[in-house]
């Protein structure tokens, strides 16, 4: 039975317009991303700023610290890129010499090649071709010579010419080694830099610890101000979770994170300093644990999230929350250096930070909590299980 000739036409546009749906639907997501992380932004620095207008009027002291803290952590950001930097250099370096020892082998080679072929040739005499015709009965034993004395001497220009390319190449090698090498030693001067850099903000920071400790002398000084730090954590953690109440997550997140209780990685390697519930100054007790590890060790993502805050908080330093959905969130606090910002996705593993003591902490490590709809959970009841303190 044969179609009407208006279906057809309509089948016609309905298959031409194929490709133009699909290629606006492969667009809109990327678009529709970008626009929620622009606005998720947006809406984080709001909050930040909210928060600090909440702060009142800061001692000189705290703000000196805040600033310092910061800098530090973006030197110390930008000598672990360096570092890589100087890691990928050094091996292309040695790359390099590897490189210039086998041609130079290659060479030498090819030139003790040609020394035996122009000994070889020499003892036979400058004039080979006359003395073979002059001195072989046999045709075909003379055709068979000639030939042979032809394929030397092709085979002795081919060897020349082998030896041409590689001189060739040896020189593009060790100039390119000379301009390596170079680049090298201005990355480690930039290091060097950076370090010293690093060092006298750090002796700075000591000085305004110094005189932190002299305003919170007492016992009830310092637990007002530990009562307001936790007060202004937990209107950024409820304001976070109503910026991201209508953002989407990622559909492919493998294993939803009330999925994975006792068998999450704990973020650093270190030993526990305080445990979940100890008690911190008076009444006051910890809603997380204190890992301590040696300053600039990586600090991983215990689960795949999205970034919700990436900054300096008073009491906490540089603190680093991630998302992970269903109203759980996870905490890494006093870190040296941030390596992600708001609105960025981590995968389980991933290096977020680095150790330190930020936020006005003696000894260096990582505070790490746990929260579900703002309520602390005890790490160990959702980490993998660990013998002692050690952990990582």
């Amino acid at each position: 039975m044969s179609r009407p000739p208006f279906l057809l036409l309509l089948a016609l546009l309905a298959v031409t317009q194929l490709p133009v749906a699909t290629a606006a639907g492969n667009e809109a997501p990327s678009h529709k991303s970008e626009a929620e992380l622009k606005q998720l932004r947006a809406r984080i620095d709001q909050l930040q700023g909210q928060i600090k207008r909440n702060e009142g009027k800061q001692s000189e002291l705290s703000q000196r610290l805040q600033e310092s803290e910061r800098l530090i952590g973006r030197i110390a950001r930008g000598l672990r890129v360096l570092r890589g930097r100087l890691e990928r250099q050094s091996e292309r370096v040695s790359s390099l010499r590897q490189q210039e020892v086998r041609q130079q082998a290659a060479l030498e080679r090819e030139q003790e090649l040609l020394a035996q072929q122009v000994r070889s040739a020499y003892v036979m005499g400058r004039q080979e071709q006359f003395r073979i015709l002059l001195n072989q009965q046999d045709p075909a034993t003379v055709s068979r010579m000639l030939a042979f004395y032809d394929y030397l001497n092709r085979e002795r220009v081919r060897r020349m010419q082998d030896i041409r390319h590689k001189l060739e190449e040896l020189a593009d090698t060790r100039r390119d080694l000379i301009e390596q090498q170079q680049q090298l030693e201005h990355l480690q001067k930039e290091r060097e830099e950076r370090r010293s850099s690093l060092e006298r903000e750090q002796a700075a920071r000591r000085q305004v610890l110094q005189g932190l400790a002299g305003e919170l002398k007492d016992q009830s000084s310092r637990l007002g101000q530990l009562r307001n730090d936790e007060k202004q954590l937990r209107n950024l953690l409820q304001g976070l979770q109503d910026a991201l109440a209508d953002v989407p997550t990622r559909a492919e997140e493998r294993i939803p994170f009330t999925k994975a209780r006792g068998k999450i990685a704990w973020p650093v390697k270190g030993r526990i300093q305080h445990s979940f519930g100890e008690t911190k100054i008076g009444k006051l007790q910890w809603d997380g644990v204190m890992i301590e590890a040696p300053e600039g060790r990586e600090v991983s993502a215990v689960h795949p999230g999205r970034v919700a805050f990436a900054d300096w908080l008073r009491g906490f330093g540089l603190l680093l929350i991630i998302d992970h959905g269903e109203g759980y969130m996870t905490l890494y606090g006093h870190n040296q250096s941030l390596f992600k910002e708001a609105g960025d996705w981590v995968e389980s593993g991933e290096p977020v930070a680095a150790a330190g003591s930020t936020g006005g902490k003696k000894k260096s490590g990582v505070y790490f909590a746990i929260r579900h709809h703002g309520k602390a959970i005890d790490p160990r009841r959702w980490c993998r299980r660990i013998k002692g303190k050690s952990v990582g």
